[in-house]
């Protein structure tokens, strides 16, 4: 039954990008490092950038010291109780509300006209936000629709970051893919994050330290989540510079694409240049779903520029823990940013992010 906190940030400072150290940062993977040095290299980026991974989401010990007994792996559990109630209530009240065409209507815009909110995500938010404040008291929540819960931080809170609804537009009009995303974080740092997909009633999750795992509602268990580097589906005896360009040729690549026009524009003259170099593009509809289908070996690489945190602050966790490099901006970076969300498993990593930065 369903039941790293660190890494490195680099930004732009008096022109140019710089490294900067995550406290308590662990050492990053040979090619981690490497991604980090190209985006190092790249000054396209406005907004502070996270690179990290599994060897830098190791220790556990992001627990809030002033909230007892919150360590990640609690974190982890509270979340997923919570996404779970909220997945279940999103079931229930689409039921009520699709027409004779399974369509559920819309009562607002975000970003622009086709940037909807129904009441079905403002619903999903209220529960999630209730049942998070009660359940650990003196944490704020950052929501998609709501903000923050409180304007007020202290150094060692759990900030949670929930999206009601990721896929919004799928929900509307009855695809199978939208997910409750919740992330705990403390200090800047992410150290539990649940994914839970409403339709397929599946749970991807994973704190610091702890394996990434996909929870099953059958009551069949958990699925522990590797992502395999791309070296080990290669030919052997290839020089490693071959190996790694028939590797990007052969990888799946998803994306997503803004809501505003001007920034659709841009994603599509990135994408003529990225697809004749992989297998193939997808488009999903969901950066929380997406990220989690890389930690499960699905698609083997996730990037889309101009996300907020709430898109990819569990999912970025998720994919890290599995085995794959993440790269996200820091949790106060909004969409109009435009910064870039990866993940990537090893063995491709470099080449694409290269293209991402061409």
């Amino acid at each position: 039954m369903i039941g790293a906190q660190s890494g490195q940030k680099i930004g732009l400072k008096n022109g140019k990008v710089e490294a900067m150290e995550t406290k308590g940062s662990a050492e990053l993977t040979t090619q981690a490092r490497e991604v980090l040095k190209i985006l190092q290299r790249a000054r396209f980026e406005q907004a502070l950038l996270r690179v990290f991974d599994e060897a830098s989401t190791e220790r556990e010990d992001g627990a809030s010291p002033t909230i007892e007994s919150c360590s990640p792996a609690v974190l982890e559990e509270i979340a997923l109780e919570v996404a779970l109630g909220a997945a279940a209530l999103i079931r229930r009240r689409r039921g009520e509300l699709a027409d004779e065409h399974g369509h559920v209507g819309v009562v607002g815009t975000k970003t622009s006209e086709v940037d909807p909110v129904t009441e079905v995500d403002q619903a999903s938010e209220k529960l999630i936000v209730e049942q998070l404040l009660q359940r650990v008291p003196g944490s704020r929540v950052l929501g998609e629709e709501g903000g923050l819960s409180s304007e007020h931080s202290a150094p060692g809170e759990v900030l949670w970051i929930v999206d009601p609804i990721d896929g919004t537009v799928n929900f509307l009009y009855g695809v199978p893919a939208y997910a409750v995303s919740i992330a705990a974080v403390v200090d800047g740092q992410p150290v539990a994050g649940v994914v839970v997909d409403v339709t397929a009633r599946e749970a991807y999750v994973a704190h610091a330290g702890g394996p990434a795992r996909r929870l099953k509602s059958d009551g069949a268990g958990a699925d522990l989540l590797r992502v395999e580097p791309a070296e080990l589906e290669v030919e052997t005896g290839k020089a490693s510079c071959n190996a790694s360009d028939k590797a990007l040729g052969k990888a799946l690549i998803a994306t997503g694409f803004s809501y505003l026009a001007e920034d659709r524009r841009r994603q599509a003259e990135l994408l003529t240049r990225l697809l004749p170099k992989v297998r193939d593009i997808r488009r999903i509809g969901s950066a929380a779903l997406d990220l989690c289908r890389v930690a499960s070996g699905e698609v083997d690489a996730y990037f889309e520029h101009g996300l907020g945190p709430w898109d990819h602050a569990a999912g970025c966790l998720i994919a890290a823990r599995a085995g794959a490099i993440s790269v996200a901006p820091d949790y106060d970076v909004t969409k109009e940013a435009k910064a870039l969300v990866l993940a990537v498993k090893p063995g491709v990593a470099r080449e694409l992010a290269e293209l991402l930065v061409e």
